[in-house]
Formats: structure tokens, C-alpha cells, sequence
């Protein structure tokens, strides 16, 4: 490849990554439910978890993209159970938050407590909250189309790698600052915001679900899937 086609190929692969995956990512509209779940941390530990979760993020995503496929293989799984178990397990969190008497950020007191940073990082602060199924299929699916010729894929593997790197930062920053936008909306507004965005993670999970039982429903015979093989077997 020449140099030109490498720099388009590396721009392609990084916007359609991010394009593909940051809107589903959606740091922003994740950020009031990581407040909710992040209620009894002090600022310094909501900074340490921006970072952790950042970095799992980045890692979940790479991973997905890199051998998502591979590992659905080897466990005979397809994308549209991913979608469906994880779309259950989505909708369960957001009706426990839904759900909760008093979804404030802060305890009644005003005094945070300990909270255990590393054993919530990666569940559920970056999944199912941050990195949640449908991103996870959208991955797979992105990394199972890639190209087979080896100088495109270096490049390929290049910008997705970039992509998802910036996906990652802007995880970081939207938690990062995600107690300043608290106390800049106040106690009222921040409480209804969570209700909201935990009305809308249940409706992702529905929906997540409901492509997964599509997607199920279209492998059977009578839905256009692939007809059972009806031969009967030969006699010895």
C-alpha cells in the first residue's frame, strides 16, 4: 500500500470504530448512573475509579475487538445470546437503581465512606455500566470483518487501537469531572437526572434482550432459518 492509502485506510478504521462505538459507549449519559453508584466514595476515589475504569474500558473494547470472535468460537456461542444474557443482566441494574428509595450521590450524612475501588471497577463500573453488551456485539461484529491482507491489518489494528484509546479518554474525563457537574446541578436536578438515566439503561437492556431474541428467532426454520436437514440416514 502507499503511504496515502495507509493514512486513509488508518482514518476509515479509526472513525468508523468510533463512530460505531462511542455513541453506544456514551460517556456522558453514563456518568450520572456511575454517581449513583459511586454515592459513598470521596472525590479522590471517583478520580482513581475514572482512571480504572478508563483503562478496563479500553481493555474490554480492545479485547472484543481483537478476539471476541475467537472466544465466541471456542465456546459455541453467537452474538445474539451475548446480546440477550447480556442485555438481562442490563436491565437488572437499571431497575435497582430505578427502584431505590434514595438514589442521592452523597449519604444522608455528607460524609463519605469507604468505598472498595477495586473490587467495583470492572463490575459493574465498566460492565455492564460503562462497556455494556450492545458495545461488546457491536466489537466482536467490527473485528470479525476485518481485512486478511497483512499490510491492511497492521494499519487496521492501528486505528482501531486509537479509536478505542480515545473512547477510553473520554470515559475518563466525563467520570473525572463527574462531581463537579454534580454539585454545579445540585441535589434536586442531579436526583432526577439519575432517575432518568436509570429509566433509559433498563430500556437499553430491553432492547438489547429483545435483538437478541430476534436474532435467536432467526435461526429457527420457521422464522427463515437454515432448514433442519430432513435425509434420512443411510442404511448400513
Amino acid at each position: 500500500m502507499q503511504p496515502e492509502q495507509d493514512v486513509a485506510h488508518l482514518v476509515s478504521v479509526f472513525l468508523l470504530v468510533v463512530g460505531a462505538l462511542l455513541p453506544i459507549v456514551n460517556p456522558i449519559g453514563s456518568t450520572p448512573m456511575f454517581l449513583a453508584m459511586t454515592r459513598d466514595a470521596d472525590p479522590a476515589t471517583r478520580a482513581e475509579l475514572s482512571r480504572r475504569v478508563s483503562g478496563n474500558a479500553f481493555l474490554l473494547l480492545m479485547g472484543s475487538l481483537a478476539f471476541g470472535n475467537f472466544v465466541l468460537r471456542v465456546f459455541g456461542l453467537s452474538v445474539p445470546v451475548v446480546q440477550f444474557a447480556g442485555g438481562l443482566v442490563l436491565c437488572a441494574l437499571g431497575w435497582k437503581l430505578l427502584s431505590e428509595d434514595t438514589p442521592a450521590v452523597r449519604p444522608a450524612d455528607g460524609t463519605p465512606r469507604h468505598y472498595d475501588a477495586a473490587a467495583n471497577a470492572f463490575y459493574p463500573l465498566t460492565m455492564p455500566l460503562t462497556v455494556d453488551p450492545g458495545a461488546i456485539a457491536v466489537a466482536v461484529t467490527l473485528g470479525a470483518n476485518h481485512s486478511h491482507h497483512v499490510d491492511m491489518l497492521v494499519v487496521g489494528i492501528l486505528g482501531a487501537t486509537l479509536g478505542v484509546l480515545a473512547i477510553a479518554a473520554c470515559v475518563g474525563i466525563a467520570y473525572r469531572y463527574a462531581d463537579d457537574v454534580s454539585r454545579w446541578l445540585g441535589h434536586t436536578k442531579m436526583t432526577a437526572l439519575l432517575r432518568l438515566s436509570a429509566f433509559i439503561v433498563l430500556c437499553i437492556g430491553v432492547q438489547i434482550t429483545w435483538n437478541g431474541v430476534k436474532g435467536l428467532l432467526q435461526q429457527l426454520p420457521q422464522f427463515g432459518g437454515p432448514a433442519l436437514d430432513a435425509t434420512p440416514p443411510a442404511k448400513l
